[in-house]
């Protein structure tokens, strides 16, 4: 497949006021390696509680800034902070693929539309703009999230396995494995930086690929310098481009 036909989709989670260094870093790194602005911020409205986006007018103005750079802006939760009670399928995905941040993995549906709508009104008033789409904390939807979605008029949504269209057919628009790190633990870091040598040349015959990279990472220098090697090796075969060309 030739290069130009090659995406690479990289994105920085979890953009909010209380992390804004931690994202100047993020954004400087990627920045060095694939150009200004290309790449996808997910924003989160209020996280974890503690920092309001609404009550931060320094840092909405950062982000309207971003995105009229060209920084595609994505729902990202609200609290980011799961408060709901698992059982089953949904109790191992919450122990086990995230410390407590799947906040939409059991929600209902009403849950789940409410803080989808209020997230995308916020966010689209703070930067002037529709946003790009939804994305679930951790990647992980419940059933009543997923009936949400279909509602909310979000034109794009992703998981960890693929990106799609709300309310159509969802039928994948990418496929493949997310490339990201993981930082709370020595063991969940070492399992990460493994997983990125591994993919570097192994998902190279992808025609999407996609990375992201979280506050945390910058906390630790072996993520920091896996991070800029998956981003070099990526971006000789895929061109950085923006998660609206899957739809164009």
């Amino acid at each position: 497949m030739p290069v130009s036909e090659r995406r690479l989709l990289v994105s920085i989670h979890d953009v909010a006021p209380c992390f804004e260094s931690e994202v100047d870093r993020l954004a400087d790194l990627i920045d060095a390696r694939l150009g200004p602005a290309r790449y996808a911020m997910l924003v989160v409205p209020d996280h974890w509680g503690r920092a309001p986006l609404a009550q931060a007018p320094a840092f909405q103005a950062r982000l309207r800034g971003w995105a009229e750079r060209g920084v595609e802006m994505f729902v990202h939760g609200w609290f980011h902070r799961d408060s709901s009670r698992h059982q089953g399928a949904a109790g191992f995905k919450a122990r086990h693929m995230t410390a407590g941040e799947g906040e939409f993995l059991g929600l209902s549906h009403a849950d789940a539309l409410q803080r989808m709508a209020d997230g995308k009104a916020l966010i689209e008033d703070v930067i002037g703009r529709p946003a790009a789409g939804f994305i679930a904390p951790a990647w992980l939807y419940g059933p009543g999230a997923m009936q949400a979605l279909a509602e909310c008029g979000f034109p794009l949504a992703e998981d960890h396995f693929r990106v799609w269209r709300p309310g159509h057919e969802d039928k994948p628009l990418a496929k493949g494995p997310v490339v990201t790190w993981a930082s709370r633990s020595t063991m969940r870091t070492a399992s990460s930086l493994a997983f990125a040598a591994l993919a570097r040349p192994a998902l190279q015959p992808l025609k999407t690929l996609r990375l992201a990279v979280h506050p945390g990472d910058v906390t630790k220098p072996s993520i920091v310098g896996s991070v800029d090697a998956t981003l070099r090796a990526f971006s000789r075969r895929h061109v950085p481009g923006r998660y609206a060309d899957l739809i164009e």
